[in-house]
């Protein structure tokens, strides 16, 4: 059976992740801590920092990145109005160059929906 680009992304992820960390590079390790603390709840709620870290990755053209926040939003339950909103304002700051990788995340986020249950 072929894998689909959700559990592609995923496993290869925690694959390198366990990697880098297992060189245990203090610099990498404080880099990643401070990357997950970054995303928890405070002054602003988890939802909006996840829709934050996927607009700045689009604009930044970071495809792993992008799929990463989406796959955080969809476990957060945001809708899929409230990424196409994030997805304009990602696109009307970074501009058309953009665009590339707005198709990617549309493929990634309509995987993420059809993987639901499994």
């Amino acid at each position: 059976m072929e894998k689909n680009i959700v559990e592609e992304f995923n496993t290869y992820r925690a694959q390198m992740n366990e990697k880098i960390l297992g060189a245990d590079n203090k610099v990498l390790k404080r880099l990643f801590n401070l990357d997950t603390n970054c995303y928890q709840e405070g002054q602003v709620d988890v939802i909006t920092k996840e829709m934050i870290g996927m607009a700045c990755s689009m604009v930044l053209r970071c495809d792993d990145c992008v799929r990463y926040h989406l796959g955080k939003c969809y476990e957060l339950e945001v809708t899929t109005e409230q990424v196409f909103e994030v997805f304009a304002i990602a696109n009307l700051i970074g501009g058309t160059i953009v665009i590339p990788h707005l198709r990617r995340a549309v493929e990634y986020w309509e995987t993420l929906q059809q993987n639901q249950g499994k």
